[in-house]
């Protein structure tokens, strides 16, 4: 396929330079529906997995030598193709590392629904999911969609009065996994937990916080002794107590809170158990991005060993 290649962009005032600067501003997002991708991880992947929401693609000449898949995937894909200079580039974007693209706000991934959660795996509902209540950090509520794809859940989650979706510092941060996952935002998380419960397709909903009653750890020991036929005294000291230990096999949603408040009462009674994180040195407490990576790895292993199992 032939590229759309315009001539070089030279001049960093011109109007399309600053139209697209303007992107960085979230009312210039909302008003033309579109947003920025910075750099070439980010770029790259959505010219892969989301082509039909790419606008246009602007590289430096030395950044389209560096990474050549980009201009080809982007023109095999019908994508219109900018060279620009350096300076022109800096103009839109600082944080642009010579690559950058202009996307349309509405796509299968940065624009999903509930109702697309309960259709995962063909009607059965997603197996895991991270929902995010009120998260303020564009870094941490983007270092959870890349971690929870790397974990291989289904989605995320963005409650209502968390930080919008669509933030060059959550996409960034991403690292392009905004376009491998659905990611459902400004839903209240009755609405969320009611759609997954009521079509039976979540099992656990787990809450993680300093001051959970279950140790992570000791569930996903538990998790492997069950997958291996052992875990009798665990259950014979659970029972005991009339307490039920969360199943960490069990199709989950994990919940994580505020940075600065954590989960309030409400939050945490709409759950089925809270989880710590074990903290077995010194340090006081753990980034939430950091716990809330382990929290859905753990998940994700005890699940792959149910499978394989």
């Amino acid at each position: 396929m032939t590229e759309r290649l315009d001539a070089q962009l030279t001049n960093p005032r011109a109007e399309r330079v600053r139209r697209v600067a303007g992107l960085s501003r979230r009312s210039a997002r909302e008003r033309h529906g579109q947003f920025l991708v910075e750099g070439p991880q980010g770029v790259r992947e959505a010219v892969r997995h989301a082509p039909a929401q790419v606008r246009d693609v602007y590289l430096t000449p030395e950044a389209a030598k560096r990474h050549p898949e980009i201009p080809v995937e982007a023109a095999a894909a019908g994508r219109y193709l900018h060279t620009a200079t350096p300076e022109v580039l800096a103009a839109m974007s600082a944080d642009a590392q010579g690559v950058l693209a202009v996307l349309d706000a509405d796509g299968p991934t940065t624009a999903a629904t509930v109702a697309d959660l309960r259709a995962l795996h063909d009607g059965a509902g997603p197996r895991l999911v991270a929902v995010l209540a009120q998260v303020a950090d564009p870094g941490n509520a983007g270092t959870v969609i890349r971690a929870a794809d790397a974990a291989g859940a289904d989605a995320v989650v963005l409650t209502g009065g968390s930080v919008e979706l669509l933030n060059p510092k959550v996409v960034r941060s991403t690292a392009g996994s905004l376009f491998h996952l659905p990611v459902v935002t400004g839903v209240s998380l009755e609405e969320v937990l009611g759609a997954l419960r009521g079509a039976g397709s979540v099992k656990a909903v787990l809450a993680a916080d300093a001051a959970g009653e279950w140790d992570l750890d000791e569930l996903a020991d538990r998790a492997h002794s069950a997958a291996t036929g052992g875990g009798a005294g665990w259950d014979d000291e659970l029972a005991a107590t009339a307490l039920v230990a969360p199943e960490l096999a069990a199709p989950t949603v994990w919940l994580f809170g505020n940075e600065a408040h954590g989960l309030g009462p409400a939050e945490r009674a709409a759950c089925d158990a809270v989880v710590r994180v074990p903290i077995h040195g010194l340090a006081e407490s753990l980034n939430l991005a950091t716990a809330a990576t382990l929290c859905l790895y753990a998940s994700a292993r005890a699940q792959r060993r149910e499978t394989r199992d």
